[in-house]
């Protein structure tokens, strides 16, 4: 146990140290320091055994499997935007079964394909993924990187009987300002400049534009079906459309209210 605290303390030091330098005082503001780093270490080491969280649904998915296989059952495979969608608001009486996960980079999505779709026998796969690679949570990919990643979770659901539906990345938007009491602290997977949300330093719109053309057009050669939920949700600057995101890059319940047609069309279209 103390082994792996101090493997992770060891991992923080050297990753601070290979981006030390000196600030000006002006804009000296390092995170804030939590108070007992002991706790931290644990978590973080914690994290490093488990790093694509397969344990987040694994009693679920027993559970599921148990079941008989309901012949229109979905899974919705993701990060974050899945996770915190609640499709039985927008999906009442429906067999869609959630496996999104904030956070989460394709890579780690592949890595879970089996036990969190695969096993659960469901008709459909829907998956929305790729921003968060953009936006390098697991550090720097190349676009091929990401799209071989979507070819795998691809080609493993069509080996095992599952049609695929391929989703488009959901724009961002630089609109949403800072909640109160946030003390300019940086949202998720964004940047903060004054009061203001700024999404588009991680995930620039111009890779999102080119992770969803290679997307349309892959899904088209390999027989899936390819939901366009960015068309649904952007504006005329290219960006999240005003009020339908609290913090320029999660849908808000008027922004999954757009995408959820798109998602049940592309559904029906699959299962047809």
């Amino acid at each position: 146990m103390w082994r792996a605290v101090f493997l992770a303390l060891l991992i923080f030091v050297t990753v601070s140290a290979s981006r030390a330098q000196l600030v000006d005082a002006s804009v000296y503001a390092p995170p804030r320091t939590n108070c007992c780093l002991a706790a931290s270490a644990k978590t973080l080491s914690d994290a490093l055994l488990d790093w694509n969280d397969m344990s987040r649904y694994h009693s679920a998915d027993l559970d599921l499997e148990k079941l008989p296989v309901d012949p229109k059952r979905v899974v919705f495979m993701g990060d974050s935007i899945t996770d915190i969608w609640h499709l039985a608001d927008f999906f009442p009486g429906k067999p869609y079964v959630n496996r999104g996960i904030g956070g989460q980079v394709t890579s780690q999505m592949l890595v879970r394909f089996y036990p969190d779709v695969i096993d659960l026998k469901p008709a459909a796969v829907i998956i929305l993924a790729g921003t968060n690679d953009v936006a390098q949570n697991n550090g720097p990919e190349t676009a091929e990187m990401i799209e071989e990643n979507l070819m795998a979770m691809t080609e493993l659901a069509q080996r095992h009987g599952i049609k695929v539906i391929l989703c488009s990345v959901t724009p961002i938007s630089d609109y949403t300002t800072l909640a109160p009491g946030r003390g300019g602290a940086p949202p998720p997977g964004g940047a903060a400049v004054g009061s203001k949300r700024i999404q588009s330093i991680q995930r620039p719109p111009a890779d999102i534009l080119k992770l969803n053309a290679w997307m349309k057009s892959y899904a088209t050669s390999v027989g899936a079906t390819y939901a366009d939920y960015y068309s649904a949700v952007v504006d005329q600057n290219g960006m999240f459309k005003d009020e339908m995101s609290n913090d320029g890059l999660h849908p808000n319940p008027q922004g999954f209210a757009l995408i959820a047609p798109v998602a049940e069309a592309a559904i029906e279209k699959t299962l047809q």
